[in-house]
C-alpha cells in the first residue's frame, strides 16, 4: 500500500509540475509583451531595393526541435498568428549608408521599393540592411532589426522564382485538412522536402559555368505570419537562399480565395522582373493550385523572358493534365517551353539538356532524391519522404 500511495504522490507532483508549466505558457502568451520588428530578405538592384518587414508583439516562439510535441508546436503556431501587430508605427531604414523613414500600415507591414545610393565596386551578393522601430512605448531590445537583400552578381546568367508549397515542401494545400494539421503541428525539423529539390536549385544557382550565383525568388500565397518556418526549413534542407515572398491573410472567407492567389503571386513575379529587366528567368510550381495559368500569363506579358516553366505534376489527373497541356501550347506560341514532370530528376534532366545546369549534376539530384524518399542513409530518415512515379518521362512542349 505504501508503494502504491508513493506512487500516487509522484503522478500527482508530476501532474501538478506540468500543469503549472502550460498555466506558465499559456499566461505569456496572452500577457501584452514588447514589440519587435520582424524584417524578410529583400531584393534589389544598383539604384533600389525592395524591403518588406513587419512590426507585432514579441511572439516568444521557442527554436524547434526534432523532438518537440504537436502540442508544443500547436502552441507555437499560435503564437505566430495571435501576434498582435502595432498600427503605423514609425521606422527608420537604413541601407548603404542612407536613412528612410517609413510608416507601417495598418496590419504592422512597412517597406516598398527605396531608392538608395549605387556603390562602386560590390560585389557580395547580400548586402545588409536595418529596421528600426521609434515610435513605441513598448518598444523592446528586439525594436531593431537587421535583414538581408539580394543583388544578383554580373555573373549571373538567368534567375528562377519558385512556388514553395508542394513545389519545394510538401504541404498537401489541395487537401485543407491535411494542409492545415501540417502547419499547425509540424516544425521546421519535421516539415518535408519534395525529394531531389535542394540539389535541383543547388545546381540551378551554380548554373552551367558552376559559379554563376544565378538568384532563386521564392513566392507562395503562405502568410507572412510562417516565414521564419519556411526560412529555417530551407536552411536545414540546405536549399539556396533566396528572397521569400508571402502575403498577408485576413482572417475573412476570401483570404483564401483563388483570385487572390493569383493576384498576388502574379503581382510579386511582375515586381521581380521589372527589378530585373534584362534577366531571363525560369519558374518553377506545381499542378495543385495555378501555377500554370499564373505562368503562362506571365509568358504572354513578357514575351522572350522566360526560358521555360517547370510544373511539378501533383494531382496526375487526365483532366488536369489536359489542361495544363492546352496551357503549354499558349506558352509555346510564345516562344517558350512548359515542361510538365513528375518528379524534380526529369525536369534537371531538361535543363541540362538546354545547357543551364551541368550534366554531372543530374546524378545528384538522383542521390538527393533517393535519400530524401529514404532509400539510402544519405539523410536522416524522413517518413513519406517521397511518393512513388510511374517513371513516366516529363512531357515537354516546344
Amino acid at each position: 500500500m505504501r508503494d502504491f500511495t508513493h506512487s500516487i504522490d509522484s503522478l500527482l507532483g508530476e501532474l501538478d509540475r506540468h500543469l503549472r508549466g502550460a498555466a506558465k505558457a499559456v499566461r505569456a502568451v496572452f500577457e501584452d509583451a514588447p514589440y519587435e520588428v520582424l524584417v524578410y530578405r529583400g531584393y534589389g538592384n544598383a539604384s533600389e531595393v525592395w524591403i518588406q518587414g513587419r512590426v507585432v508583439e514579441q511572439r516568444r516562439v521557442s527554436p524547434s526541435r526534432d523532438s518537440d510535441s504537436s502540442l508544443r508546436n500547436l502552441l507555437n503556431t499560435y503564437r505566430r498568428v495571435d501576434s498582435d501587430p502595432l498600427p503605423h508605427s514609425e521606422l527608420l531604414l537604413g541601407c548603404r549608408g542612407m536613412a528612410t523613414p517609413c510608416r507601417a500600415d495598418d496590419e504592422g507591414f512597412f517597406g516598398g521599393r527605396i531608392e538608395v545610393p549605387a556603390h562602386a565596386g560590390e560585389d557580395s551578393e547580400w548586402i545588409p540592411y536595418d529596421a528600426e522601430l521609434v515610435s513605441s512605448p513598448r518598444a523592446g531590445s528586439a525594436a531593431r532589426a537587421i535583414g538581408e537583400i539580394l543583388v544578383p552578381p554580373p555573373s549571373a546568367r538567368f534567375g528562377v522564382i519558385s512556388d514553395i508549397d508542394d513545389t519545394v515542401i510538401q504541404s498537401r494545400v489541395s487537401n485543407f485538412l491535411e494542409a492545415a494539421r501540417i502547419v499547425m503541428l509540424d516544425n521546421a525539423r519535421t516539415r518535408l522536402p519534395f525529394p531531389g529539390v535542394a540539389a535541383f536549385y543547388r545546381a540551378l544557382r551554380e548554373g552551367a559555368a558552376r559559379d554563376e550565383r544565378n538568384p532563386i525568388f521564392y513566392v507562395s500565397s503562405s502568410p507572412w505570419n510562417l516565414y521564419d518556418v519556411i526560412a529555417e526549413f530551407m536552411e536545414l534542407q540546405q536549399i539556396p537562399k533566396g528572397p521569400v515572398l508571402l502575403r498577408d491573410w485576413d482572417v475573412t472567407f476570401g483570404a483564401l480565395a483563388a483570385s487572390r492567389h493569383l493576384e498576388h503571386k502574379g503581382a510579386a513575379i511582375r515586381e521581380i522582373l521589372a527589378t530585373y529587366p534584362h534577366l531571363p528567368f525560369i519558374l518553377i510550381g506545381d499542378s495543385g493550385q495555378h501555377d500554370p495559368e499564373i505562368y503562362a500569363q506571365i509568358v504572354r506579358e513578357f514575351p522572350e523572358r522566360i526560358r521555360a516553366i517547370y510544373i511539378r505534376d501533383v494531382t496526375r489527373t487526365p483532366e488536369r493534365s489536359a489542361s495544363i497541356q492546352a496551357l503549354a501550347a499558349e506558352v509555346l506560341a510564345a516562344r517558350s517551353t512548359l515542361v510538365l514532370a513528375e518528379d524534380t530528376v526529369g525536369a534537371a534532366r531538361h535543363a541540362a539538356d538546354q545547357g543551364w545546369i551541368r550534366a554531372a549534376t543530374l546524378d545528384e539530384v538522383r542521390d538527393e532524391k533517393r535519400a530524401d524518399a529514404g532509400q539510402t542513409d544519405a539523410k536522416v530518415a524522413t517518413p513519406h519522404g517521397g511518393e512513388g512515379g510511374t517513371g513516366r518521362a516529363p512531357a515537354v512542349i516546344e
